[in-house]
């Protein structure tokens, strides 16, 4: 099979001039700068600095033979972007369920992980992601706004981070000069990654506590202890399965719930920043009339996200 790329080839010269200029005024090296902008061409193309990580979004039942646009695709972008080709890395894409974001991707289940790390610099901060083996990278783009958010109301306060994934809420509470914080995931390989994360940019403290643990089991085991937190954060998965944790999460079904475990740690005029990429999500409307809430989405999707909203996001009040 063969494809006529230039309609690709043309958009993405243009994208490369608008969101090029764009991130040069904002001091951002890290930005989408294709976002399946051409029907034809489903790609999700983000800039880390001198790398691109490309991804190809396929019907659930596409066969990976039938994919031939990558050794096209590949030599156009070390062109246009003047980055070399083993500085690309390409992906397919599936609808994904649970924690088949975060897992490995690499057949090779014993290779050196560092040979693959890079770091990358967001808000003066600095983050380890990997390009190459995982399907996310460790740094989600479309909540750089969220976290900086995050870091001007974290002075003084104690920070709660669910579902942590690598941390990157964490450090940017940390460098708002959060009095302490929990980083809760289940994951003991994110929660290292936390760990680093946290000491590439000097913030490792025993102020900065990390909790492996099901998200339900250590909400109901703080509750019991005492705990209390001025702000907490709330990235969940829309569906996981994984064998770690108690119970399946369906964060439609399960949303109020979790909220609710999380409100009741939540200090008086404390905020909840809850966010989900569940398509059709609709927050409880109980939860609602009970608790101020305020959908703040058009707020947090940073400009070169626009083009597909990747997440909705609500600040939850008490």
């Amino acid at each position: 099979m063969t494809h006529d790329l230039t309609p690709f080839s043309n958009r993405l010269q243009k994208n490369l001039k608008h969101w090029g200029k764009w991130a040069r005024r904002r001091g951002i090296t890290c930005y989408r700068l294709y976002d399946r902008d051409i029907p034809e061409f489903p790609f999700a193309i983000d800039r880390y600095e001198n790398h691109l990580h490309v991804q190809e979004f396929l019907p659930q039942q596409h066969s990976a033979e039938e994919l031939s646009w990558q050794p096209m695709v590949t030599p156009l972008l070390t062109e246009l972007c003047a980055i070399p080709a083993q500085q690309i890395h390409c992906k397919t894409r599936q609808r994904q369920r649970g924690s088949q974001q975060y897992q490995r991707q690499s057949e090779n289940e014993n290779e050196n992980e560092s040979n693959h790390e890079l770091i990358v610099e967001e808000g003066g901060l600095r983050f380890l992601i990997n390009l190459h083996s995982y399907l996310d990278s460790g740094l989600f783009l479309d909540h750089r706004t969220t976290r900086q958010m995050v870091r001007q109301r974290a002075s003084g306060k104690r920070f709660l981070n669910l579902f942590a994934y690598t941390g990157s809420f964490t450090v940017y509470a940390a460098a708002g000069g959060a009095k302490s914080s929990v980083t809760v995931d289940l994951s003991n390989t994110y929660q290292q990654w936390s760990r680093r994360n946290l000491e590439l940019n000097g913030l490792a403290s025993d102020r900065h506590q990390r909790q492996r643990a099901d998200v339900f089991r250590y909400l109901s085991d703080a509750r019991q202890a005492g705990e209390r937190f001025d702000l907490i954060v709330i990235d969940p998965p829309s569906f996981s399965n994984s064998k770690k944790m108690t119970q399946i999460l369906d964060i439609q079904r399960d949303h109020r719930r979790l909220l609710e475990a999380a409100l009741q740690l939540l200090t008086p005029g404390g905020e909840i920043f809850f966010s989900t990429n569940r398509k059709g999500f609709r927050l409880d409307p109980e939860l609602v009339a009970e608790h101020p809430s305020h959908e703040i989405t058009h707020q947090t999707v940073p400009e070169d996200f626009q083009r597909h909203r990747p997440h909705r996001c609500w600040k939850i009040e008490r």
